[in-house]
């Protein structure tokens, strides 16, 4: 019963970062931008949450940097798309490769060549009093960090104001009909590129939980994909934050349980396979999934005609 409850406390853990990412790229997606620039975010997220503890000692200033820094390769990317009218896909998949060699490139001129790895203390768990007691259920929903916490209430609140306020109704109509939305004095390309800067934001954050949160420490390969899962979780989720919350525990024990298989002496299958494993389920829960309830305009550029 314990290694149950601290594997699936384990996969709460582990969830809280691919679900910021999919809520972030939902509301994107929702007005009928395809953010492609996703794993670009995440690896910025994640340098500069890093970079903002190292410096600081402040959890604070690390996930503020995160943001900023998710915000500004959104902008880029909004920039791009939105306003110049480039391809949605391509653009966003050459801005994740800019990234990369950015982030690796900077975090060289500012720190050199360490060593040993750069550390910092990861964000301790807070114990909710009482409730953190229940069995069972104490130690998997109120025994995480505030980032998960602050993560599920965003679900709930994301799927209130997309389907429940007048805000959401307009973002939903940027990609269902952007046309129609023009003609009644929406600004599309305004409602977009908010969005789209959102979505930085909290992928951002995300890329820096695997920093501050769980290793404490920043390499180039700290994201290694994790970025284009939180994508996949959008539309398996089909483009709803609960279904993103669904998918994104599953993820969480995916990843949860590779962590238990390489920490544990359990020899049946080699570690590559559990690396892998969160890979494999995206592929085969995307081919299974049959009713996408898609927006219409999803990835389609709104050009407002004179």
């Amino acid at each position: 019963m314990d290694m149950f409850v601290s594997l699936i406390s384990r996969a709460v853990f582990m969830s809280t970062p691919l679900i910021l990412g999919a809520v972030g790229e939902i509301i994107a997606e929702r007005t009928g931008m395809m953010v492609t620039a996703v794993e670009g975010i995440f690896l910025a997220g994640a340098w500069g949450g890093f970079i903002g503890v190292y410096m600081t000692g402040s959890y604070t200033a690390g996930f503020l940097l995160a943001m900023i820094c998710g915000l500004l390769v959104a902008m880029l990317y909004g920039v791009t798309t939105v306003y110049m009218n480039q391809h949605q896909i391509v653009m966003g998949t050459a801005i994740a490769i800019l990234m990369a060699g950015f982030c690796k490139f900077f975090f060289r001129a500012i720190f050199g060549t360490p060593t040993t790895p750069l550390k910092i203390e990861p964000m301790k768990v807070f114990e909710i009093p009482l409730l953190s007691k229940i069995p069972v259920i104490g130690p998997v929903i109120f025994s995480q960090n505030i980032i998960s916490y602050l993560t599920y209430l965003l679900v709930f609140v994301t799927a209130f104001v997309l389907f429940r306020t007048s805000a959401g109704l307009t973002l939903r109509s940027c990609g269902e009909n952007p046309e129609a939305a023009d003609v009644i004095g929406i600004d599309v390309r305004r409602i977009r590129f908010l969005s789209v800067s959102a979505a930085g934001c909290l992928g951002g954050i995300g890329g820096a939980y695997y920093c501050i949160c769980n290793a404490g420490m920043y390499n180039s390969e700290i994201i290694s994909g994790r970025g284009w899962i939180a994508f996949g979780i959008c539309f398996l989720g089909n483009w709803k934050p609960v279904g993103s919350l669904l998918f994104g525990l599953a993820f969480g024990v995916s990843d949860a349980l590779g962590i238990f298989a390489k920490t544990s002496q359990i020899g049946m299958l080699p570690t590559e396979f559990f690396n892998a494993l969160p890979y494999i389920l995206i592929i085969v829960l995307t081919i299974c999934r049959r009713n996408l309830n898609m927006p219409a305009k999803l990835g389609t550029n709104y050009i407002k005609e004179n």
